[in-house]
Parts: C-alpha cells; sequence; structure tokens
C-alpha cells in the first residue's frame, strides 16, 4: 500500500470513528433535549458526510479495494465499513427517537386543537379565563 493508500484510509477510519462519537452524542443531546448541542453536531457530521460522499474519495476507495494484490489495505477497509455499518445502526436509533419526539409533540397539539367529547378538558384564553367548552353544555345549564 503506497502512502496516498494509507493516508486516504487513516483519513477515512478517523472520520468514520468521530462520526460514530458524533452520533452517540447526538442520541445524549436528544434525550436531554439540549438542541444547543444537536444543532452544533450537525454541522460537524456535515462536514464528515461531504468528505466521505465525494466522488473522488468513492472511486478511490473501489480502485484500492478492486486490487487484489493489497490483502493487508482490504483489512483496513473491511475495518471502515464495520465503523461505517455502526454508524449507520446508530443513525437509525437517533432517527427512531427523533420520530417518536415528534410523534408525542404532534399527539400534544391535536389534543389541544381538537376537542375530545370523552375527554373535556377546560382551556384558558390568553387573558387567563376560561374558554367556553366547543361541545359540552355552557356552565349555567350543567
Amino acid at each position: 500500500m503506497d502512502s496516498s493508500q494509507e493516508q486516504l484510509l487513516s483519513q477515512s477510519l478517523h472520520r468514520a470513528q468521530r462520526l460514530k462519537t458524533l452520533l452517540e452524542k447526538e442520541f445524549f443531546a436528544l434525550k436531554q433535549q439540549d438542541l444547543p448541542l444537536f444543532e452544533e453536531l450537525q454541522s460537524q457530521k456535515l462536514e464528515i458526510f461531504s468528505f466521505l460522499s465525494q466522488p473522488d474519495f468513492l472511486e478511490r476507495v473501489q480502485a484500492y479495494t478492486a486490487d487484489p494484490s493489497a490483502t493487508n489495505q482490504l483489512t483496513g477497509w473491511d475495518e471502515m465499513v464495520a465503523l461505517i455499518t455502526d454508524c449507520k445502526q446508530l443513525h437509525q436509533r437517533n432517527e427512531i427517537l427523533i420520530n417518536s419526539k415528534l410523534q408525542s409533540i404532534r399527539n400534544a397539539l391535536h389534543s389541544i386543537q381538537v376537542p375530545d367529547p370523552m375527554n373535556s378538558v377546560e382551556v384558558y384564553d390568553r387573558l387567563g379565563k376560561l374558554h367556553p367548552s366547543r361541545t359540552g353544555k355552557p356552565l349555567s345549564e350543567a
């Protein structure tokens, strides 16, 4: 393996490991609802994604892995693929958490916006006064 191949593999492994760490931090930020940290991590992830998705990078990886004489090189790329697979699983875990939080928010908004005749909730207006129920009887007729 020549020095440019070693350098590319080293950079790739470093960035894949960094991505894994960022995804773990992202999960923590999501659990703690630390939106500033979550937003900060997004820009760092984008930098790594842009490196790993460059057409030049992908072409070089394919060329290196297609060389049958470079068996020691393939173990490094196998490690890289394993790291990226771990990152994919971590990303899916984070996506599930985000989607469940979004669904909780949607459900909360829906319960506020659409009155449920089975579950009457007293709602206050902007002035702090009790807002009359839309589906029930007025208080004077109860």
